[in-house]
């Protein structure tokens, strides 16, 4: 398919609390191509998670479209955002959300289930994701029987195994220690050089620094977006 993966336009949020209106993103304008590796950093209150929300189509805009994929998804009725969301975006979160009592394995085929393919197709799948995240030998072990990075890759495999149009990851890194960490950007620097479109929402800068591309937000708006060997991070 031609065209972005990401295209916003004048992309604003507001909240109404009581008779406060919190402006949450204030204009926003984004395009991102396939391909790309991309991180969205930001401090607290600068607008990153509202963003990431509406990337992954979990909220819609106040003001502005969003398209994605092709597809304007401005509009859409919930279920019809959950088939996109299933089919479209791979997410991986801060806290892994896998499912306690259920092996790596059946974890990753979830994705695949809402989708409706058949057992066997399920399992092949799933099978050649953990291998592609070095967890070929652990498919059978419950959550609790793996270490956090290797909980991340689980994360990581199950947002893979739809090929998605774009992974989202939300602070991947933040419940990791140095060397788990390492670990998991490496994989998505694999993925990343594989041609998989990447978008990192963080407010690390060492985290934000892997990617290809940085975008920083503040006060709602976009006041930054440099690309590699450009960025220049805080010393």
């Amino acid at each position: 398919m031609n065209g972005p993966v990401i295209d916003l336009r004048d992309v604003r949020k507001t909240y109404h609390v009581g008779d406060i209106s919190v402006h949450a993103l204030r204009g926003v304008t984004l395009r991102i191509e396939r391909g790309e590796y991309v991180a969205i950093i930001g401090a607290s209150g600068s607008g990153k998670t509202t963003l990431m929300n509406i990337l992954g189509c979990l909220d819609q805009p106040s003001a502005g479209s969003y398209g994605l994929n092709g597809l304007d998804v401005r509009g859409m009725d919930e279920d019809s955002l959950a088939d996109v969301r299933n089919r479209e975006i791979g997410f991986v979160f801060q806290s892994f959300n896998l499912i306690p009592r259920t092996r790596a394995l059946a974890n990753v085929e979830l994705p695949l289930s809402y989708a409706g393919l058949p057992r066997a197709a399920r399992h092949q799948r799933a099978l050649a994701a953990l291998q592609h995240v070095g967890l070929g030998q652990r498919v059978h072990h419950l959550p609790s029987e793996l270490s956090g990075g290797q909980q991340q890759r689980v994360a990581i495999a199950r947002a893979l195994v739809t090929n998605p149009a774009m992974i989202l990851a939300d602070e991947p890194t933040g419940a990791l220690d140095t060397v788990s960490s390492a670990e998991v950007m490496n994989i998505f620097g694999h993925l990343s050089e594989q041609g998989r479109t990447i978008i990192l929402i963080t407010h690390e800068h060492d985290v934000a620094a892997h990617a290809h591309r940085m975008i920083r937000l503040s006060d709602g708006h976009v006041v930054s977006d440099e690309r590699s060997g450009a960025v220049g991070l805080d010393k």
